[in-house]
């Protein structure tokens, strides 16, 4: 993913003023993402593959070979592979005035970008040059903090300094875009991991603890039949992905569930696990 990122950027640096469209490109750079799902890094596969796992006391140990090297799977990944650079090639706009070119000053190499005027602003440009939404935010982080601290007695660890300097960084920086391009300039190769995925886990928390994620998974299950199954774990994990972005996590968000419709409907339960790995594509 990291490696096509940088293709794309190199891509749509040689090929400025020839018509490629940028945001096709980011696109068709990031969708070879997808076969990812069926690969050897898949986690609900290789999690059930593995001794001990946590349903290994209901569906016992499935082998790789009923679920990444099944005939299904591979088909799906072969399918894709051949259909989806045409897909691409589709969508790229055939009016030139519809396309949209990478400008050079996208890509700064030593210099800070500069502020479009805020009538050039899209909403979301907008709103990470506001400090709204860092007040926010970290205010609430910061009642947590006290909450932490003071009502729960919770002792200082590696997690809450963590979260404490995620929180300062946030506010004192003022605004969403000043905090990026700071976090930007201090990791240059490992700032999307440290600011993005603390609120991953935080998101991950919520679903979890609401019950959020058990009551989509369960509306799709009621309605499923053992055939249409893993149809609807392909769905419920899409929606799912969207609030949980990680494909272990939501395994045991989303397996139990899964698991037990897949053994009262008569289902095979590797379907049922590629359903899920698929869906969080």
């Amino acid at each position: 993913m990291i490696a096509t990122s940088l293709l794309a950027v190199k891509i749509a640096k040689n090929m400025k003023g020839k018509g490629l469209h940028y945001p096709l490109l980011v696109v068709s750079a990031y969708s070879g993402f997808v076969v990812w799902h069926a690969g050897l890094s898949r986690s609900a596969p290789l999690l059930v593959a593995t001794k001990g796992h946590f349903l290994e006391s209901e569906i016992g140990i499935v082998s790789i070979s009923s679920t990444l090297f099944a005939p299904f799977s591979i088909l799906a990944v072969i399918v894709i592979l051949v259909t989806l650079p045409f897909i691409m090639a589709g969508m790229h706009p055939k009016r030139k005035e519809n396309v949209i070119e990478a400008d050079p000053e996208m890509f700064p190499e030593d210099k800070k970008q500069e502020l479009k005027p805020k009538s050039k602003m899209t909403p979301a440009e907008r709103l990470e040059n506001s400090p709204v939404l860092s007040i926010i935010i970290s205010l609430i982080g910061i009642v947590y903090i006290f909450y932490y601290f003071f009502v729960t007695k919770g002792s200082l660890n590696l997690n809450i300094l963590s979260f404490i300097f995620l929180m300062l960084g946030l506010l004192l920086h003022v605004t969403p875009r000043n905090f990026i391009d700071a976090a930007k300039e201090a990791g240059k190769t490992v700032w999307g991991i440290v600011v993005q995925f603390p609120f991953y886990a935080g998101i991950m928390g919520m679903m979890l603890k609401s019950g959020l994620a058990v009551t989509i998974s369960n509306w799709f299950v009621s309605f499923a039949s053992a055939t249409t199954l893993p149809v609807w774990s392909f769905l419920s994990a899409g929606l799912v992905n969207l609030f949980v972005p990680s494909g272990g996590g939501q395994w045991a968000v989303q397996g139990p569930i899964m698991v037990d419709a897949a053994q009262k409907l008569g289902t095979e339960v590797p379907k049922v696990v590629m359903g899920v790995a698929w869906g969080d594509a």
